[in-house]
């Protein structure tokens, strides 16, 4: 179980100093949205925040491309130290291509699927992925509530993967806290995207305890 705080909820007036809190408090991934205002209603960071954080974290940079065209960017965000580099379905015209640029790149893929895209999208991508992303809000907002229907998704998106053979990450993102972190779990979620639950939380450290503890926590 890993536990991926998201700059979207960080102070970034302050942003050096939130990364390095999550860090020490034992975060295991550094969730980095990037949004263009386009593919998404928001605009946040670009490839010289994640170059200018880089030299100062030792945490897995999991920069999530929530932007039309992502192909254009694959390459700056490699440079910058993106150890993962996530795209969307809904946002890639040649999706088989863009993995494949990605890993050519020496940066672990990622392909993210909307609330209402349906996890056959994955069928034709077996071996070309290294974490499936389902969001479990619609993108482009921080703070939004946690949509329940998505749960099926996650379960059937495992059970594709055990039937093909394919060892991923299956990463969940959007209103995840203690409450819900079970659910996912049981449903085969690896990965939990938190921004507001950690960031937002005066004591990180003890917000990442109680998401793992509440996420492994047995019935």
């Amino acid at each position: 179980m890993k536990i991926a705080p998201s700059i979207l909820a960080a102070n970034f007036a302050r942003l050096l100093d939130d990364v390095r809190r999550v860090e020490e408090a034992g975060a295991d991934y550094l969730h980095i949205d990037v949004m263009d205002g386009h593919f998404v209603p928001n605009i946040t960071v670009g490839p010289l925040v994640v170059s200018a954080l880089r030299p100062y974290s030792r945490l897995f940079f999991d920069v999530h491309l929530m932007i039309e065209d992502p192909d254009r960017y694959l390459e700056p965000f490699a440079e910058a130290g993106a150890d993962l580099i996530t795209v969307h379905v809904e946002a890639c015209r040649h999706l088989h291509r863009t993995l494949c640029r990605i890993r050519e790149k020496g940066v672990k893929a990622g392909v993210a699927l909307n609330p209402a895209t349906p996890p056959e999208a994955l069928s034709y991508l077996w071996g070309l992925f290294d974490l499936v992303l389902v969001m479990t809000v619609n993108p482009g907002f921080g703070g939004q509530a946690f949509i329940p229907q998505v749960v099926p998704k996650i379960r059937r998106i495992r059970e594709m993967m055990e039937k093909e053979g394919v060892r991923a990450e299956i990463q969940v993102d959007g209103g995840i806290g203690p409450a819900n972190a079970r659910l996912v779990v049981q449903a085969g979620a690896t990965v939990l995207v938190a921004g507001t639950a950690i960031f937002g939380a005066a004591d990180p450290e003890g917000a990442i305890k109680s998401l793992r503890l509440a996420a492994e926590r047995r019935e």
